[in-house]
């Protein structure tokens, strides 16, 4: 585990306590593909939330990658029942089960340049899988835990 490390991106200086979770299980979940990025994020959680409710449990990310030279962004919700996706008119995608790279940011609206800054702390790191994604796990309505797989 790392923790305590110093970063410096964008002109930022902060402290990133970074830890390696694991998730037991793969995550299925339906999502929304934002028009742009990273413009279009805020539109496309605002059409997710109008197919899902928040709270009940559910977990939510926000996943991306670079796809034919341009990142791809996803408002995703988990799929809590079977089929619902479908129902929704949404695709769906697993978040592979595994270890994780993590780093966890409180209240990241106030400054949401902490979370470009702790992928681009992440996927700097030796061994992860960069066939994978970037994944926020936003935790509550303030935390995030910003996500890349690696490889075991």
């Amino acid at each position: 585990m790392y923790s305590g490390i110093l970063v410096r991106y964008f002109g930022l200086h902060y402290i990133a306590n970074m830890e390696i979770i694991t998730l037991d299980n793969d995550i299925k979940v339906l999502y929304v593909t934002a028009t742009s990025f990273p413009d279009g994020i805020m539109d496309a959680f605002e059409r997710l939330y109008a197919l899902v409710p928040r709270g009940g449990g559910r977990r939510i990310f926000g996943i991306s990658r670079p796809e034919k030279g341009v990142v791809t962004y996803r408002a995703a919700a988990e799929e809590m029942k079977d089929g619902e996706a479908d129902q929704l008119g949404c695709d769906t995608m697993l978040l592979k089960k595994g270890k994780y790279a993590a780093i966890t940011i409180p209240d990241f609206m106030e400054d949401i340049s902490r979370v470009g800054a702790a992928f681009q702390q992440l996927i700097a790191m030796p061994g992860i899988d960069r066939d994978g994604y970037c994944v926020e796990w936003y935790l509550n309505e303030t935390d995030v835990r910003c996500m890349v797989r690696v490889n075991s």
